[in-house]
């Protein structure tokens, strides 16, 4: 038998109930520990605990927002799936527009939350702390990519974003996902994944250690974009690199070369390669 790691972490932490549980509070891990990064930073600029409040809540609500509609909309499906008796395998979301609501039932997409994050940090930048855009971002970066660390983790206890199948040692045996209770499985039966979450984890984190260097250490907050830029080739360059070994979230990423995540992610890492470029270009600012 190949070796491989049985994973059946449950996590619903109250049985027969989908809240809390374990990624709920992986999610919220990560949005404290993001916090007290963004604190200290602003403290340094003398910013008030006040502003950072506010800045919370942008941050959440733009988060899940985000994540949630980047779902729907990069992802689907969009159209109920219909058998030929009439039968609904698959409910769609624009088919029934009330199942975007239901967050709890999961869906979410890191590329969504990106892109409503972006805007809400332009307006956040320019009317409310009224500082310049890159200034916000440079701050934003090594928290969130803390925060992604945390989601990953969530999104493995919660077997989902699975990888594709392999023979290495540290392969998963995903048993809510490929063995869904109260169906028997041989344990021959149930494939060995990569464990695609974690890879995203471990990369996300070796990313947040970097870009808190790249701030303190080598003070290149003093060059407006370059931690920004180093943000989105470190995150979106590794989301990049693991698609490769991780099922696809689409049908059509099944007949397609680069998925659906990678696509997306092309053009966030061609943005941090300008924004580094042009950021060491510029002469510091004091």
């Amino acid at each position: 038998m190949v070796a491989a790691i049985n994973w059946d972490v449950d996590s619903q932490l109250i049985d027969g109930y989908n809240t809390p549980n374990l990624y709920g509070l992986l999610f919220v891990t990560g949005l404290i520990i993001g916090y007290f990064v963004v604190r200290k930073m602003f403290r340094k600029d003398g910013i008030s605990d006040e502003m950072l409040d506010k800045l919370v809540l942008f941050m959440v609500v733009a988060t899940i927002v985000g994540a949630r509609l980047g779902h729907v909309f990069f992802y689907g499906p969009y159209w109920d799936e219909v058998s030929a008796d009439g039968v609904v395998l698959e409910r769609g979301y624009f088919s029934h527009p009330g199942d975007i609501l239901k967050v709890w039932e999961g869906g979410l997409a890191s590329h969504g939350a990106a892109i409503v994050i972006l805007i809400s940090l332009y307006i956040f930048s320019r009317r409310v702390i009224h500082k310049p855009y890159l200034w916000m971002l440079d701050r934003i970066s090594a928290p969130i990519a803390i925060g992604g660390t945390f989601i990953r983790l969530g999104n493995l206890v919660n077997h989902e974003m699975v990888g594709d199948e392999t023979t290495l040692p540290w392969g998963f045996r995903f048993l809510h996902h490929d063995c869904i209770p109260p169906f028997e499985c041989s344990w021959n039966a149930i494939p060995i994944r990569h464990p695609a979450q974690l890879y995203e984890a471990i990369c996300y984190f070796i990313a947040f250690l970097i870009l808190m260097f790249l701030y303190w250490k080598k003070d290149l907050w003093k060059r407006p974009g370059v931690v920004f830029g180093s943000f989105l080739i470190l995150i979106w360059g590794a989301r990049f690199m693991v698609e490769f070994v991780k099922l696809g979230q689409t049908a059509r990423d099944e007949q397609l070369f680069l998925n659906t995540g990678q696509i997306l992610s092309i053009p966030l890492v061609i943005a941090g390669v300008i924004l580094l470029y042009r950021g060491l270009k510029k002469p510091a600012v004091v």
